[in-house]
Parts: structure tokens; C-alpha cells; sequence
């Protein structure tokens, strides 16, 4: 009898919470007063003509001037109308065209000096990519959506105090402060997730075990080949030892992976156990191995194409200006292919781990239980 209010109770404070989104991002687009920095809203642009480029390798390119009229909507020169210019590049590598409507930042206004453009305004589109999925979490997950977005925030607090720590500690060790806060990341995002509870713990102890065994054995491959092929050169804007910074940016990214794979075979365990009390050890072992095998490929290639994803650009740059493959991929490539394949290695250390650890951990509570 309680359970169509309670829906409709749940509804209507998905709508508020979603309804009030709506109204900050809203709020955002019109923030321009807030900042001290000056703020120009564009009215105009005229576009002169191409400008046809090419450089010694052939790369054709074409440049367009931009004559631009705006006005200021912030500080106390609000309302000011003032001509700014813009030279942006069809390829858009490093630049980019505005257009009537656009909100930029300028440099600040000075008595005989042409201000110019910073770069664009572009809280709003944070703002109403953030408000579309905090939305869409509400609307189709309700409480578990919520409890993964606390999740996220409190793994960025974590992330944020992480980096204060290591900057703060002159010769501290990156590596070893991102492993000991990698397993509060574990713990905290199971625990809201799943909540406190034995299948919380046997993911965590999977998950934790699957990732430090691939990095062991990592470092013992990099031992072994004294780290032959390991360009740590490659890593970009690198300010301190890199060797630390890689190992910890690998153990990141392979702790999401396997958190992935262990949470998603311990909870098909659990539902198996749920359905067939009777089953044994070492049929939970077997399926927990066949779901892993399942969702191995899947997680893989997912790995593969976000190393893609993130190391195209510069690749396709490398590669048009004159360098051979071999030297784009031991400068942009290399140090990312090595991360993907620890982090495969992990995946496929998971599948046995999790199946082990979740079929004598389950087992065990069920025979407790019935002697109870």
C-alpha cells in the first residue's frame, strides 16, 4: 500500500533536484559580474579570406583573420563596446573561430592599447555537461546514482589531497603516497556502492590483490630487462623523477580496470549463490572464471581504445611532420602501450583471484550459517 507514494515521493524529488540543475546552469551563463577578469560578449564578426598555407612536408593548411565587435559585460566598463581580432587555422590545432554570441575572456583594458582575445568562456558548457549527467543519474538510478556521484567527489577530494601531499613532501615518493590512497579509493567507492557488507569485502580484496600482483610483476619485468625500452622522455611536462609518476599513473588506471572486472564477477557469484545455495566451491570458481573470460575482451579493448583515443592527435602530428613510426611511437606511443598492458595484465590476473577469493569466502558463510 505504501509503495506508489513512496514512487511518487522518489519522483518528485528526482524533478526538483533535476529542475534545480537546470536553474544554476541557467545561472551560470549569466555569471559574467562574478569574475574580476573582463568579460566581452561578441555582436559582430566579419571573416576575411583564406590565407592557403603549406609547410616543408606538404601539410596543407589555410589561415581566416577575424574583424570582431563586442561588448563588455562585467567590471566597471560594463556596456563598453570594444574591436577585438582573431586569426584562427582551418585544421584548428591551436586556435579556434568565434562567433556572434560567444563569450571570451580579453586582457585587461589600458589607455592606447588594443585589448585582446584569452580565450573562450566555457563554464556554461561544463556546467550543462555536469547538470545533463547528474540528471540522467537521478532519473534512471536514483540513490545508486547518487552514491556513485558521491563516489566520484570524494575520490576527487582524495586525488586533490594526494598531489597537496606529495607537493608538500620535497622528497616524498608519488608512487607510494598514490598506493596507499589507491586503496582508500577502493575501499570508499565499493563501500558506497555496494555498502558495507562480505561482498564488499571479498571485491576489495580482489581488486586490491589482481593490481598489486600486476604491478609486482611488472617491476620484476623491469628488473630483469633494466628497463630497456622504457623512454621515460616521452612523458610530457614531467617535473620531477618520472619513474614514480609512471608507476603511480599505471596503478590508477589499473585499479579501475580490475575494481571493473572483480565487482561485476563477485556479484554474479553472489546472485549464483543466491539461486543455488547447494553449489559447490569449485562451481563457483569455474563460473566466476567464465564470467571473467566473458567480460575480458570487452574490458581490454575498452583499455586499448582510451590509449588510442588519447594519444591520436599527437601521433597524426608526429606523423605529418616528417617523423618515421618508429620514433612517434617510442616518444608519444610507447610509455602508454606498457600501461595498457599492465593494466591487461591485471585484467587477466582478476579473473582467478576474484573466482578464488569470492568461491571460499561465500562458501563459508553459507556454512555457517546452516550450522547456526
Amino acid at each position: 500500500m505504501n509503495v506508489k507514494p513512496k514512487h511518487s515521493a522518489n519522483w518528485w524529488v528526482t524533478l526538483v533536484c533535476v529542475l534545480f540543475g537546470g536553474l544554476l546552469v541557467l545561472g551560470v551563463a549569466y555569471d559574467a559580474p562574478i569574475y574580476q577578469r573582463p568579460i566581452a560578449k561578441i555582436t559582430n564578426v566579419r571573416n576575411e579570406r583564406p590565407v592557403k598555407q603549406q609547410d616543408e612536408f606538404e601539410n596543407q593548411d589555410a589561415t581566416v583573420h577575424q574583424r570582431i565587435n563586442a561588448v563588455l559585460i562585467n567590471t566597471i566598463h560594463k556596456g563598453q563596446k570594444i574591436t577585438l581580432s582573431n586569426t584562427y587555422s582551418r585544421s584548428g590545432a591551436m586556435d579556434q573561430p568565434y562567433r556572434v554570441g560567444n563569450q571570451v575572456f580579453i586582457s585587461k583594458l589600458t589607455r592606447g592599447q588594443q585589448s585582446n582575445i584569452k580565450g573562450p568562456k566555457r563554464d556554461t558548457v561544463v556546467a550543462l555537461l555536469t547538470w545533463i549527467v547528474i540528471s540522467l543519474l537521478f532519473i534512471f538510478m536514483r540513490s545508486a546514482g547518487f552514491m556513485a556521484l558521491l563516489s566520484v567527489g570524494l575520490n576527487a577530494v582524495l586525488f586533490f589531497l594526494a598531489i597537496n601531499i606529495d607537493l608538500s613532501l620535497k622528497n616524498g615518493n608519488v608512487f607510494v603516497i598514490f598506493s596507499l590512497i589507491s586503496v582508500v579509493f577502493a575501499a570508499l567507492t565499493l563501500w558506497l556502492v555496494l555498502g558495507w557488507s562480505r561482498q564488499t569485502v571479498i571485491t576489495l580484496t580482489a581488486t586490491l590483490s589482481g593490481t598489486a600482483l600486476a604491478i609486482l610483476i611488472s617491476l620484476i619485468v623491469f628488473a630483469l630487462t633494466h628497463e630497456r625500452g622504457m623512454h621515460y622522455e616521452g612523458l610530457q611536462y614531467v617535473t620531477t623523477l618520472p619513474r614514480p609518476l609512471f608507476l603511480a599513473e599505471t596503478l590508477i588506471g589499473s585499479l579501475g580496470a580490475v575494481m571493473d572486472e572483480s565487482t561485476d564477477i563477485v556479484a554474479t557469484l553472489f546472485e549464483l549463490q543466491a539461486e543455488r545455495p547447494d553449489v559447490s566451491r569449485n562451481q563457483l570458481f569455474l563460473s566466476g572464471r567464465n564470467v571473467g573470460r566473458s567480460i575480458m575482451g570487452p574490458l581490454i579493448n575498452v583499455l586499448f581504445l582510451i590509449f588510442v583515443a588519447d594519444t591520436f592527435p599527437l601521433t597524426l602530428l608526429y606523423l605529418k611532420n616528417g617523423n618515421n613510426w618508429g620514433y612517434t611511437y617510442m616518444m608519444n606511443m610507447s610509455m602508454g602501450v606498457i600501461q595498457s598492458l599492465i593494466s591487461g595484465l591485471g585484467i587477466v590476473l582478476a579473473i582467478p583471484v576474484a573466482s578464488f577469493v569470492a568461491s571460499r569466502l561465500m562458501k563459508k558463510k553459507v556454512m555457517t550459517d546452516d550450522n547456526l
